[in-house]
């Protein structure tokens, strides 16, 4: 038995060096990278095989032009590099428990590292359109211990709703999210310039309390008394009601600015709405509001059977302090005073 694994080893090292030699002429040589993959697997080294059979799938691409067999070869190494993969899973899973790790007490940061180092969720950035203001966490759903304020903003969600309703009796009082300026070039994102299927109902716009609107919601403003709104004169806050139409989608984009959290509190809310912001997909939850960074890639839709209604509004990031709101708040104007000003923040 021994003599016989001496053999087969002197033949897998054999079959090595010629891959090796073959991989030194031609790096992407898909035969070649297989069989450095399977000799190295024979070794022992599941892992390095492992590599070498995703190097030649990624090479392979979907495959057009490939023969029969070398596609059939394909088939088995991606099999082949799965199991490996969770072979590895298991066992750093079993190792990490038996390290005290758990998934539903331990760090939510750590459980996100292992979801990205395995390849189960992707990287997303903060990635702004305008302006990045350095040093500040990269997050997609703010921790809501960071944010003292949402309990009392929550808690005031009934009123908040009844308000509302007695503005979606006059819909024509909702317009399009997303309007056409005459001053600024109009690029049409999936569709949505104009299209009511997203639409929306300013208490304030632009940093402008918008009059009638706003007075007829004095328990809505009043909840976001105590709340951190992001003040810039001509920029924001902004308070809205956003309304989405069964089946529409608002998609993937990004925001402008880092220095704000965008917020939402769920007010009507059908079965069958989602919102995704970088690679966590939450369902609106009536009453339940939480507060994202708009900077990382994030999508909403409706696939319910009635219109889904909001509360949305814009906070200064925590991390933020008092002089650096300030600096930001007098760059901006400094900005539009120069006549610099581009499109609309929005939320």
């Amino acid at each position: 038995m021994e003599a016989f694994e001496r053999q087969n080893d002197e033949a897998n090292r054999r079959r090595l060096a010629d891959a090796d030699r073959r991989l030194a002429a031609d790096p992407r040589d898909l035969r070649a990278l297989i069989a450095k993959g399977d000799a190295l697997t024979a070794l022992g080294d599941g892992r390095g095989g492992a590599g070498f059979y995703s190097c030649a799938l990624r090479y392979a691409g979907d495959g057009r032009g490939l023969s029969s067999d070398l596609i059939a070869d394909l088939r088995r190494v991606q099999a082949a590099a799965k199991e490996q993969a969770r072979r590895f899973e298991s066992h750093l899973t079993d190792s990490l428990a038996a390290a005290g790790f758990d998934p539903a007490r331990s760090s939510e940061r750590f459980a996100q590292s292992l979801d990205l180092m395995a390849g189960r969720k992707q990287l997303y950035l903060s990635q702004p359109l305008f302006y990045l203001f350095p040093g500040l966490p990269q997050v997609q759903f703010q921790p809501r211990d960071t944010l003292p304020w949402l309990d009392a903003v929550e808690a005031a969600a009934a009123d908040i709703r009844a308000e509302l309703e007695a503005l979606l009796a006059e819909p024509e009082l909702f317009r399009p999210y997303v309007e056409r300026r005459a001053d600024r070039p109009n690029t049409d994102t999936a569709g949505m310039v104009e299209n009511p299927d997203w639409s929306a109902l300013y208490l304030w716009k632009d940093g402008v309390e918008q009059g009638e609107v706003a007075r007829r919601c004095p328990r809505t403003l009043e909840a976001l008394a105590e709340v951190p709104l992001c003040r810039v004169p001509g920029r924001t806050p902004s308070i809205l009601f956003s309304r989405l139409r069964p089946g529409a989608r608002i998609p993937p984009h990004h925001g402008l600015i880092n220095t704000r959290l965008i917020c939402h509190l769920p007010l009507i809310v059908p079965p069958g709405n989602r919102f995704r912001v970088g690679n966590e997909v939450r369902e609106w939850k009536e009453g339940a509001a939480w507060a994202f960074d708009d900077t990382v890639e994030h999508e909403a839709r409706n696939d319910g059977t009635a219109d889904r209604t909001i509360l949305i509004f814009d906070v200064w990031k925590p991390e933020l302090t008092g002089e650096e709101r300030a600096l930001v708040s007098a760059m901006f104007e400094a900005i539009d005073a120069y006549g610099a000003g581009g499109a609309s923040w929005g939320v």
